[in-house]
């Protein structure tokens, strides 16, 4: 006889449910913010204060929260914040590299009991059940960084029936370029090469542009510059 793996919302419902692990992936892509990179978090909670490892990811325990995911009867959509810890200005360094806006947040949920025992002192999990149920279908997306400090970044979040209603103007106001290196609205044809992070490179393989203004400015030297961006546009109101 086939067994079949509860789902999240029935284990959620039994009179002694396992505890709730909550999961979350920060994916930017190259087209879209500039960067292609994934990021992964969780809150550290339920006892699980260390990185966590979920089918062949690992979570690091980085102090996060989320809020205002209700569901309205009104005809509204909700618009959550997603609020994460800032140390050592590791979130900040990633809105330095990179345009955070639309990039796609993914929430997951689990249960402790759905965890490989790996993430365990004893190396084993003591109601471990091997099905790895979890809900993956809770996708959001960055409509604005709406806080930044040393000590978090907040970002307000928007579902994706709200990201295809396009605004006008068409083009946004960001505070990183958005165009292509070297491409059509960028121009950039010199021979002098710089890193992400604006150090000076000798190799045009290590040519990377950072998308500040900086990173435009010291490329062309003389000129108006063709920084696609808006500086100090971050805090969008």
């Amino acid at each position: 006889m086939t067994t079949v793996p509860q789902s999240i919302q029935e284990q959620i419902q039994l009179l002694a449910p396992s505890a709730v692990i909550e999961l979350y992936q920060l994916h930017l892509t190259t087209a879209v913010n500039g960067l292609e990179a994934s990021y992964y978090f969780h809150a550290g909670t339920n006892e699980l204060s260390a990185d966590v490892q979920f089918n062949s990811i690992t979570y690091s325990a980085t102090p996060c929260e989320v809020s205002g995911f209700t569901k309205s009867t009104k005809g509204t959509l909700p618009r959550p914040s997603f609020t994460v810890a800032n140390a050592d200005n590791a979130i900040s360094s990633i809105l330095l590299a990179c345009n955070p806006l639309n990039a796609r947040l993914q929430r997951i949920q689990t249960c402790v009991k759905f965890l490989p025992g790996v993430n365990f002192s004893s190396g084993s999990n003591a109601t471990a059940d091997n099905s790895a149920v979890f809900d993956a279908n809770d996708n959001w997306y960055i409509d604005r960084v709406a806080s930044e400090n040393p000590t978090s970044v907040t970002f307000e979040l928007t579902s994706k029936l709200d990201l295809t209603n396009l605004r006008l103007p068409r083009r946004q106001v960001l505070e990183h370029c958005p165009w292509v290196y070297k491409g059509e609205q960028c121009g950039y044809s010199g021979s002098i090469y710089f890193d992400t992070n604006d150090e000076s490179v000798n190799s045009a393989a290590n040519d990377k542009c950072g998308h500040r203004y900086r990173s435009c400015a010291l490329r062309f030297n003389s000129g108006n510059l063709p920084y696609g961006g808006f500086p100090s546009s971050r805090l969008q109101m």
